[in-house]
């Protein structure tokens, strides 16, 4: 089931991201979110009605999806941003695609024209994830992030909604 993230989640969400900052280069940030990190950021995304969806199954919370303002300023404003963070179990199994679905649902009714998502070089599934929901590779940043001693180039990805 996809529904609403409410702030009840931060705890399961907070749980399945931060493995993925602390062990991964999926994203370049080491900076673990707290839950009331994640809380604030259910809040703030509601407030500016953005979207932050959860999928869950009877085993509980295996993944979220959320987007917010792609860079500042009011010639951004219907460019946005996501984020697509998976239990490792809910990986292949079209939770990613489900969440990314409701999103891009989400993001067409709140009037934005596109998604754009950062996405690390050094991760090639998520390129590939990307590629199959549509999305085209519209730039690479070389060495844009450092992590685990070593930079990592970051790849744009871009869908028109």
């Amino acid at each position: 089931m996809i529904r609403a993230a409410s702030e009840a989640d931060a705890r399961a969400l907070a749980a399945l991201w931060n493995p993925v900052i602390r062990d991964t280069v999926i994203t370049f940030t080491s900076v673990e979110k707290t839950v009331d990190d994640v809380k604030a950021l259910i809040r703030q995304r509601q407030a500016q009605g953005a979207g932050f969806l959860v999928a869950e199954a009877a085993v509980g919370v295996q993944g979220f999806a959320t987007y917010g303002a792609f860079r500042a300023g009011p010639g951004y404003a219907k460019s946005q941003e996501h984020t697509v963070i998976l239990a490792p179990t809910a990986r292949r199994r079209g939770v990613g695609r489900g969440l990314m679905s409701a999103l891009e649902d989400h993001a067409r009714r709140a009037g934005h024209r596109c998604l754009i998502g950062a996405v690390s070089g050094s991760n090639p599934g998520a390129t590939a994830f990307h590629l199959a929901l549509g999305y085209a590779q519209v730039g690479r940043v070389p060495d844009a992030g450092w992590k685990f001693g070593q930079f990592h180039d970051l790849v744009l990805m871009h869908k028109m909604l």
